[in-house]
């Protein structure tokens, strides 16, 4: 099972504390396929979204495949993610709820196949963002000291 990591969120963990982590397949064209193969992709602004029956990624960038001209994607159009239906009640039943929302984390091949982690999250306020800051400068400065010797 070789994982190749095409695009990930790199603010997810920043903004946010990741509380639910789900594997999601993706309903893509052949060029958006290829594109993701070039690791021409981009999550950053992107965000799940659901009615209760279906999952879908949006605003995810897939840039278009040039060899493909005439038969090209919409770069930012909504792609299905593939959910068994235990999961897509999950997910709909943590957006409901005040504060929850559903964040793509990252975008990778798995087996040639194309899946997205996607993460229930809950905001952090920003106490904790500075909270997090500091552990990431202390964990420097130690890493620092530790090569020093």
């Amino acid at each position: 099972m070789a994982k190749r990591t095409i695009a990930t969120n790199r603010k997810a963990k920043f903004e946010y504390f990741l509380l639910e982590h789900y594997e999601a397949g993706l309903v893509l064209k052949g060029s958006e396929i290829k594109s993701i193969r070039a690791r021409q992709a981009s999550i950053a602004e992107a965000y799940v979204q659901t009615d209760g029956k279906e999952v879908w990624l949006v605003d995810a960038h897939i840039a278009p495949y040039d060899p493909a001209s005439r038969e090209n994607h919409d770069p930012k159009r909504k792609r299905k993610l593939l959910l068994n239906k235990k999961e897509i009640k999950e997910i709909w039943d943590a957006g409901k709820q005040k504060g929850l929302t559903t964040i793509p984390t990252e975008l990778y091949l798995k087996d040639g196949l194309a899946k997205l982690d996607i993460a229930i999250a809950k905001g952090k306020k920003l106490y904790d963002k500075r909270q997090d800051i500091a552990k990431r400068d202390l964990q420097r400065d130690m890493d620092r000291e530790f090569h020093r010797r």
